[in-house]
């Protein structure tokens, strides 16, 4: 993270953090190639702390945390060679089953995902696979809705992370699994959007293994001084390709293993 900043650049960083936040409530905004070069990786995660530190102000609770740009291909696209990750407020999360209401995000998309919930605090600086399995109280199917305040898409890795990992909502499924005797390596994964396949994926394209992406975000939050307590949600990433969605359309995924989670996106009260 940055450690000085001159007052031009802060307030430079704190402008641009607030114009992200005015776009979720009106239109998207142009990249933010202006103020954070395509890999700011301090400048970016200097403005989602800012962004998170005014919504815990405004009473908001954090729930976990994702995990973005898991896949190979993502990272070569955008120029990084690690994946990026976003803070999950309390406040994002549907019910399985429920409705999103299209009057809350601006260009949705849905990936379907592993999610963990931490049975024991992760704070260890070096934490392994392993070491992140034995800390995971059980994992569930899950759907993150994406959406991404910069217009168009049109994102580097700084224009994500500033957007707090282009993160909006997510949804996670009622059969909590245990990992002893889960295969979430080979595990398949299909997302129907409107009755269609739209998506398919395994476990082993998010990072190689989804406790493998949820260990370097351990290691991560560890080394930034904000390790992943016991009762947090990890997002580990996306199984197959994101797909946008419009309203009125049904998404339901299934995950080898941990059985269905869905949700309807179109107009309804959204989640309170």
């Amino acid at each position: 993270m940055l450690t000085s900043l001159t007052i031009e650049r802060r307030s430079e960083l704190e402008a641009t953090a607030s114009r992200l936040r005015a776009a979720y409530a009106g239109r998207p905004i142009a990249p933010l190639r202006s103020v954070l070069e395509p890999t700011d990786q301090d400048g970016a995660y200097f403005i989602q702390r800012l962004n998170t530190e005014h919504w815990l102000a405004e009473g908001r609770r954090i729930s976990g945390r994702k995990i973005g740009l898991t896949a190979e291909a993502v990272q070569r696209q955008l120029g990084v060679d690690q994946p990026d990750y976003g803070v999950l407020f309390a406040d994002m999360e549907i019910e399985d089953g429920g409705v999103l209401d299209s009057k809350l995000v601006l260009q949705p998309k849905a990936e379907a995902e592993v999610a963990f919930v931490l049975g024991k605090d992760l704070d260890a600086p070096g934490a392994t696979a392993g070491e992140v399995a034995a800390a995971v109280d059980y994992a569930v199917a899950a759907i993150e809705i994406v959406d991404s305040r910069i217009a168009d898409w049109k994102i580097t890795f700084a224009d994500t992370v500033a957007d707090n990992g282009s993160s909006s909502h997510y949804v996670l499924g009622q059969e909590r699994r245990r990992l002893q005797g889960l295969d979430l390596w080979s595990c398949g994964m299909v997302m129907e959007v409107g009755g269609k396949i739209a998506s398919l994926g395994a476990g082993a394209a998010c990072l190689g293994h989804p406790l493998e992406a949820a260990a370097w975000l351990a290691r991560t939050m560890a080394a930034a001084g904000e390790p992943l307590r016991a009762g947090a949600v990890l997002l580990s990433g996306a199984l197959g390709p994101m797909v946008a969605l419009s309203p009125g359309q049904h998404v339901r995924a299934t995950i080898g293993g941990l059985g269905r989670v869905s949700l309807n996106y179109g107009e309804g009260r959204g989640h309170e």
